[in-house]
C-alpha cells in the first residue's frame, strides 16, 4: 500500500513540473512576442544607407533570362 502512495507522489510530481515548464514556456513565448511585434523590419534606413538592387524590371529580360538567373542564385 505504501508503494501505491509512494508512486502516485511521484507521478504528481512529475505532472507539476511538466505543468509548471509548459506554463513557463508559455509566457516566454508571449514575452518575445511582445517585444517583437513593434520591431519595424521594413522602415527607411537611417544614416548614409546604400541602395543596392533596384526593384524595377529591366526592358531585355525575358522569361528565360530570369529563370536562368533563378537557378543559379537560388532567389
Amino acid at each position: 500500500m505504501f508503494s501505491f502512495f509512494k508512486i502516485i507522489m511521484h507521478t504528481l510530481k512529475v505532472f507539476l513540473l511538466f505543468t509548471g515548464c509548459t506554463i513557463l514556456f508559455y509566457y516566454g513565448m508571449m514575452f518575445v512576442n511582445e517585444e517583437y511585434q513593434n520591431y519595424h523590419r521594413y522602415d527607411e534606413p537611417k544614416g548614409s544607407a546604400l541602395k543596392v538592387s533596384s526593384s524595377s524590371q529591366d526592358e531585355g529580360t525575358n522569361l528565360f533570362d530570369r529563370l536562368v538567373l533563378f537557378y543559379l542564385n537560388g532567389e
